[in-house]
């Protein structure tokens, strides 16, 4: 099917064409108007807040945008509590397929335009830890869903004031559609890199689930893009954190044997690598590849040979980012550079001079690590003790070394 010109179904609309359907519809509306009236009595002088938790737990949930008859896939997302970060003590909080393999970021989703899916997310986080992380007591405890770039009804919005977040050892499904582009419609589609995350947890924007890791990628894809060996979520954050994590915690490879992860980017010489790059937080940034560039088109690669439309196209090595910002960096590693070990870097000076920067560990054809990877090990444990907070509204030291050494043995 031709992804450029397809269109959603839409429901053919149900017509009451006989006496007894009219009746049992006066029938519905009369139970729904008394149920109505009995619900705002008793809602009477309720708090907003309780309120929205009673939404919450009555609201139908799962319902689905249009285009999205039924889905295609479903799954099982957790959220659940980690071990606390060694050094600042702060709460960890991640989403995982299973229990077990939960971690921030959460999984990378991944989908392809036209297709609709169903996630049902089970809240594994205690009230008591989700009291802590509030900052009015008034708010009610749970955490949600929130998904950018794809199209999805108000009960999968994610947030407290539809109702549609998950209380504490509660599930809720939400449905994701994937609008496919159309040129009779003029529909731009959602292909591209978009990025999920908590909109509840600590108050209505989910600051402090986000702060505590309940984020991760998502990419859509259009039929017929190219496809890559890797992928890889880089979330470049506050307190100069890649993945919430800084300085040698930010790349903690094993330099015998290098297993991917959220702090260790690793891929074998030839291969496509893909990165889904997300800002959190308040700070701007941006973010360099040592020895590397791309196309900055919607997939990072140039597509076809038609002169005009190739040399239009901009290839870059840096790409400023912002605030809920995201976008996609793919790139075939260690081209014409060979094997190393690649700085990946925010190029705000006093960004990366604070310890916001990892590596990108190119290995030979055999997939062997070349040398000098310890020597770049030993560079990022080195952060300066001299730093003074400049114009840029860079930290105080103290707070730099406190954050620096973060283990992030959940990555």
């Amino acid at each position: 099917m031709d992804s450029e010109t397809i269109d959603e179904p839409r429901r053919p609309p149900v017509l009451l064409s006989t006496g007894a359907s009219r009746a049992l519809l006066v029938i519905a509306v009369l139970a729904v108007t008394f149920a109505s009236a009995g619900t705002a009595y008793a809602m009477k002088g309720v708090a907003a807040n309780q309120g929205a938790a009673q939404l919450a737990a009555a609201q139908p949930a799962g319902a689905a945008p249009e285009g999205c008859v039924t889905p295609d896939r479903q799954l099982q997302l957790y959220a659940v509590e980690l071990p606390r970060d060694p050094v600042t003590n702060q709460l960890r909080l991640g989403y995982g397929l299973t229990p077990e393999t939960a971690s921030y970021p959460g999984p990378t989703m991944e989908m392809i335009e036209g297709e609709c899916l169903a996630i049902t997310l089970h809240n594994q986080v205690t009230a008591e830890t989700l009291a802590q992380l509030r900052t009015n007591p008034a708010h009610p405890l749970g955490l949600s869903l929130h998904v950018h770039g794809v199209k999805y009804t108000q009960d999968s919005d994610g947030t407290v004031h539809s109702g549609s977040y998950v209380a504490p050892g509660e599930s809720r499904t939400y449905t994701w559609y994937a609008k496919p582009r159309s040129s009779r419609t003029g529909s731009p589609g959602t292909a591209g890199y978009w990025w999920y995350h908590d909109h509840v947890v600590g108050g209505p924007h989910g600051t402090q689930g986000l702060n505590s890791g309940l984020f991760g990628g998502l990419v859509v894809r259009r039929q017929g893009d190219p496809r890559p060996d890797r992928t890889y979520v880089t979330a470049f954050g506050d307190r100069q954190s890649i993945n919430l994590r800084r300085g040698a915690a930010a790349d903690n490879c094993d330099l015998d044997n290098p297993v991917p992860g959220p702090a260790c980017f690793v891929a074998k010489v030839g291969e496509r690598v893909e990165f889904i790059v997300i800002g959190l937080g308040d700070d701007m940034h941006t973010w360099h590849v040592h020895g590397h560039a791309w196309a900055d088109t919607r997939t990072g690669v140039v597509a076809g040979d038609n002169k005009a439309i190739v040399d239009s196209i901009p290839v870059i090595d840096n790409k400023t980012l912002g605030p809920g910002d995201s976008f996609g960096v793919t790139i075939v590693a260690g081209d014409s550079v060979g094997p190393g070990h690649w700085m990946l870097h925010c190029h705000m000076q006093f960004h990366s001079d604070l310890g916001m920067a990892t590596t990108l560990h190119v290995l030979d054809a055999n997939g062997q690590m070349p040398p000098g990877g310890h020597h770049h090990r030993e560079a990022a444990n080195q952060l300066p003790l001299d730093v003074e907070a400049g114009a840029g509204g860079a930290p105080d030291t103290d707070d730099v070394l406190a954050g620096s050494h973060h283990a992030g043995t959940h990555s």
